[in-house]
């Protein structure tokens, strides 16, 4: 999946915080091929960076309705995965 496009749906991340999103995706991508370890990995990822307790949910398929907590949230198309990203708690 290198050199896929990004396409940012939703976000309030300030943009230092979303270049971050987005290199770790990357990253997870190259070392995953099952959404739901790509997912694992994004996630503890921005445990270990930013505290707990991140969400995340990749695929090509869902709905969603969540409260976040404010500048920590982003739903964004990496290719043709949707990735949604969030703190909560």
């Amino acid at each position: 999946m290198s050199g896929c496009n990004i396409t940012v749906k939703s976000t309030d991340m300030k943009d230092e915080l979303q270049k971050e999103v987005f290199a770790i995706s990357k990253a997870a991508f190259e070392k995953h091929c099952v959404e739901k370890d790509v997912a694992e990995y994004i996630k503890k990822e921005f445990d270990k960076k930013h505290g707990c307790t991140w969400h995340c949910i990749v695929g090509r398929n869902f709905g969603s309705y969540v409260t976040h907590e404010t500048n920590h949230f982003i739903y964004f198309y990496y290719g043709q995965k949707a990735i949604l990203l969030f703190k909560s708690g």
